[in-house]
């Protein structure tokens, strides 16, 4: 039976095979390759929960836009938010209802304003989930400096529930049980090779079906065509997903 929250759905990836790879990212425009096994990816969420929990008083039911590019932090900031109770939304419309954005480099401008009505964290993108490299507008939270110094072990004050939502758009919301019995079917143990933004509404299968069926995601941001079939076969994928393009 399929858990009904994610972290029952974490816990048992980490009873289970808790060394497989479960998160691996490449950025074809800058050489970065990135591999998380469950346990690193479980930690790196337990982080996120914890810095949106304790630092940011951010809570359970509340709403999170995450503004982010193709990256594997964008597969840990969703653990992150369904593990500590939160909606999460990519709909920027939504912004001014947000209790939390989340953005990258790109987005800071547009966010900035508004970090004196809300928390504003944003990602660099640089390798490692490091630091900015310049100083950040004033209220605007740099992720890769605080994030290291969060606890391992995520303790929710306020624990989610199966009702809870999990994903907000113009479709409605949409609870963690139910989000995670509408997820596709998946080869148990397989690995998937994509390049759908993890963030996005189409993309929350990437991520969600591996983790439920014992497997892993490999995502390439700026994908290289010519290098395509080769990694496919040097990440021993199983199944692809592209993003649509239009012919």
């Amino acid at each position: 039976m399929t858990p009904s929250t994610f972290p029952a759905v974490l816990s048992d990836a980490l009873r289970t095979d808790a060394a497989r790879p479960l998160v691996t990212f490449y950025d074809d425009a800058t050489g970065e390759r990135v591999e998380l096994s469950v346990t690193t990816y479980a930690n790196w969420v337990a982080k996120t929960a914890s810095l949106v929990q304790d630092e940011l008083d951010v809570e359970r039911g509340a709403l999170v836009l995450l503004d982010l590019p193709t990256h594997w932090l964008g597969a840990v900031w969703l653990g992150a938010a369904w593990t500590g109770g939160q909606a999460v939304t990519t709909d920027r419309t939504l912004a001014d209802e947000a209790d939390l954005v989340v953005c990258g480099p790109d987005g800071v401008a547009d966010y900035a304003g508004s970090a004196v009505d809300r928390p504003v964290v944003a990602i660099s993108l640089r390798p490692l989930g490091g630091r900015f490299t310049e100083p950040l507008p004033s209220g605007v939270v740099d992720y890769g400096a605080v994030v290291l110094a969060q606890p391992d072990a995520f303790v929710s004050y306020d624990p989610p529930t199966a009702d809870d939502p999990a994903w907000r758009d113009a479709d409605g919301v949409t609870g963690q049980a139910a989000l995670l019995a509408s997820v596709t079917p998946f080869p148990r143990g397989g690995r998937l090779l994509t390049d759908v933004n993890p963030c996005t509404r189409d993309g929350v299968d990437t991520l969600l079906s591996p983790v439920l069926g014992g497997g892993g995601t490999v995502w390439v941001a700026n994908p290289d065509e010519s290098r395509w079939r080769a990694r496919y076969d040097e990440e021993r994928a199983t199944v692809q997903r592209r993003v649509a393009r239009s012919s």
